[in-house]
């Protein structure tokens, strides 16, 4: 980590169904102590989904980047970035990472991670999966990535779709260094 102590962490939304996944992330990492710096990419199909889902336009206090900007510090194995999630995350996006496809931000900082061997969260929301999904899934595995499905629980009794999707976005904290204090222990 850099000597500022705070983490540095890449969100990437792409246009899977499941924005609000990335706007609970968001949200919670703004709220937690010794908050990360966030960098937002969105691809255009993610603004769309957005407007549909949460029938708003997405509106973020952090630096964005464009999905065409490959002079985003995190496009380089040299930035001191900690961590990239990707949430949701299409199986467009995944075969390209899995493949070693960078032809946007999204999938060219995926790459960096990886091969820099820095923390790759991706979110896939789909289903079921195919063949394809589960090797791209298996590949990205073994290349030191962590899959986490979109797939929230039910331990806690969720009461709202933002409690069902917290059973998620928790985990995703826990993971890249911010477990939440309040949150269900499951």
């Amino acid at each position: 980590m850099h000597s500022d102590m705070s983490k540095r962490i890449v969100i990437a939304i792409t246009g899977a169904s499941g924005s609000i996944y990335a706007k609970r992330l968001i949200e919670k990492l703004e709220h937690v102590d010794n908050p990360p710096q966030l960098a937002i990419i969105m691809s255009s199909v993610a603004r769309e989904v957005w407007k549909t889902e949460l029938d708003s336009k997405p509106v973020f206090n952090h630096k964005q980047y464009e999905p065409d900007d490959f002079m985003a510090p995190f496009a380089s194995g040299s930035s001191v970035w900690d961590s990239m999630i990707v949430v949701p995350c299409t199986m467009g996006s995944l075969g390209k990472i899995a493949n070693g496809i960078a032809d946007n931000l999204i999938t060219r900082a995926a790459d960096v991670f990886l091969k820099e061997r820095k923390q790759l969260i991706l979110v896939p929301r789909e289903t079921p999966f195919n063949h394809i999904h589960l090797e791209n899934m298996r590949q990205l595995n073994l290349a030191g990535a962590l899959i986490m499905p979109a797939s929230p629980s039910f331990y806690s009794r969720p009461q709202s779709i933002d409690e069902l999707a917290d059973s998620l976005v928790h985990r995703m904290m826990d993971h890249l260094g911010y477990p939440p204090p309040s949150a269900y222990r499951w």
